[in-house]
């Protein structure tokens, strides 16, 4: 099994924690939680599995459209950073050998949706 899909984790590992958990609380989180989200994170790159990585930014992108109405300023900050992070992450998967970029389509879709007819 390929794990060239860890080449494209860093950014997302690195920023991901502070935004979902924001997403989660519906406001500025505490420290604590960040850091659990942090926790979260690494493991799930540590434990290199693919199905498990994209499962959890597939939930991530379902609290991004779950906040899409938030009016608080770090929500929407921490929404639209988790969707552009996701985006990119998704779009990087694309030139990589596997079934990531596959398995991704949909969510690429949901995050660029194209022209309404």
């Amino acid at each position: 099994m390929s794990t060239a899909w860890l080449s494209v984790t860093p950014e997302p590992e690195r920023l991901l924690p502070d935004a979902i958990a924001t997403l989660r609380a519906g406001a500025r989180p505490p420290v604590a939680a960040i850091e659990r989200e942090r926790e979260r994170v690494e493991r799930l790159v540590v434990g290199a599995r693919l199905r498990h990585w994209l499962a959890y930014l597939s939930g991530a992108l379902d609290l991004v459209e779950q906040r899409r109405e938030a009016s608080d300023p770090e929500v929407v900050r921490a929404r639209e950073a988790a969707a552009e992070l996701i985006a990119n992450h998704h779009n990087l998967l694309l030139g990589l050998p596997g079934p990531a970029a596959q398995r991704t389509a949909g969510e690429r879709a949901r995050l660029h949706p194209g022209p309404s007819r």
